[in-house]
């Protein structure tokens, strides 16, 4: 927000998430930016055209509503973002990070925890493309170094794991990556950059799935790519050569998501760990994979790096039927069934990764459930699933 300028930078990130991005009156004093729906942008005249001079220059390249929420989230990741580009999903801006660096000949290393739709992304466009993926165990830390072939473009990080919340140790393999040339990819969408800046730990670009908490409300597709110096020139010039971006009101609601960010996220970090530490003392229960609790493996990572934590995390469970899991799941009344995560509400899913796992085995001991704790009471929460543990108990038997 432009008003005086004095001090913007030394705000709390708090404050930067109500005030980044915004000049009310440069838009004649209203609070949020209007949403321009544009293609055309009218020169005042041909050599004007010809030469581009003009502050925006088609539909496409951005618009004073694009470039709020750009500016925004530029903010928030810290001096060392250099620019933000938007997309239209979490994919796109994966897919669009991964191309705006990666060459045909290239090799890269992704993290075995990855989300399912990047490894597909790499297996079946990469590939075809000409570059080789190899998968590594997402704990390995700066032991990373003994997998870089001469040709290693780029390792790719997801820390934690979305399914099985594996922590990454960001700065040492962001330094074996730079000291064999190589650029460093991660997806924050789970911290967002106000529980982790990956730009100040050597990452080099980072992807955020803006559908999820910044969007909030489980009402908009948006991906967001942050950059440093070193590869915004590149990010930029791939997006557009791409024809990629994102629609006005996805950026709107965008916008008005990341106003609330701060105390949503502070509230789904509280529900998040309330819920878990409940579950975790159950007797249906093997483990609990959170890396804000002390008994997750890396936790010690999670507590030295982040400042908190969302309110995704995945639970084993004892060994029983999957049908006594479906019926955990089907008794559940205010844990939706159904993919993506980030918004007001509470989700449940089962999952098995033993399939998709390549570098490291996938053998937790019991059946697994990933829970998105939202923004409803913990007592009304913890209440459902006794139901729900209940319901599992009878179709077990």
């Amino acid at each position: 927000m432009k008003k005086k300028s004095n001090g913007q930078n030394s705000h709390r990130t708090a404050t930067k998430v109500v005030t980044a991005g915004r000049d009310p009156a440069s838009y004649h004093g209203f609070v949020n930016p209007p949403v321009y729906h544009a293609s055309t942008v009218l020169y005042p005249s041909a050599e004007d055209f010809v030469a581009h001079r003009a502050r925006y220059q088609y539909g496409r390249r951005g618009t004073p509503t694009t470039e709020a929420l750009e500016s925004a989230l530029q903010e928030l990741e810290g001096p060392q973002c250099a620019g933000v580009s938007l997309l239209p999903s979490g994919l796109a801006a994966i897919s669009a990070a991964l191309l705006a660096v990666v060459h045909a000949g290239d090799h890269i290393l992704v993290t075995d925890s990855a989300y399912q739709p990047t490894r597909n992304f790499c297996e079946q466009v990469l590939k075809r493309l000409g570059v080789t993926t190899t998968y590594f165990d997402p704990v390995i830390g700066a032991a990373i170094a003994d997998l870089f072939r001469p040709n290693t473009r780029l390792v790719y990080l997801e820390s934690p794991g979305s399914l099985t919340f594996e922590m990454q140790d960001t700065a040492p393999i962001a330094k074996a990556a730079h000291d064999k040339g190589a650029l460093v990819v991660m997806d924050n969408t789970w911290a967002t950059p106000l529980y982790f800046r990956p730009l100040e730990h050597g990452v080099d670009l980072v992807v955020q799935a803006g559908t999820k908490y910044i969007g909030g409300h489980s009402d908009v597709m948006l991906g967001t790519v942050s950059a440093n110096a070193a590869t915004v020139e590149a990010l930029k010039t791939s997006v557009r050569l791409n024809g990629l971006c994102e629609g006005p009101d996805d950026v709107y609601l965008g916008l008005r998501g990341l106003r609330t960010l701060a105390v949503r996220l502070d509230r789904h970090f509280e529900n998040g760990v309330a819920v878990a530490k409940w579950l975790e003392a159950r007797p249906e229960v093997l483990r609990m994979l959170h890396p804000a609790l002390p008994s997750h493996p890396q936790h010690a990572i999670w507590k030295r790096d982040f400042t908190g934590a969302c309110g995704l995390f995945s639970m084993v469970l004892k060994p029983v039927p999957q049908k006594a899991v479906y019926a955990f799941l089907d008794e559940l009344d205010l844990f939706g069934i159904g993919a993506s995560w980030g918004g007001y509400e509470s989700l449940a899913i089962p999952f098995d990764c033993r399939a998709i796992r390549t570098a490291t085995k996938w053998e937790p001991g019991g059946p697994t459930v990933r829970f998105h704790i939202g923004l409803e009471d913990v007592g009304d929460l913890c209440a459902d699933l006794e139901r729900g543990f209940a319901a599992m108990a009878a179709a077990a038997t």
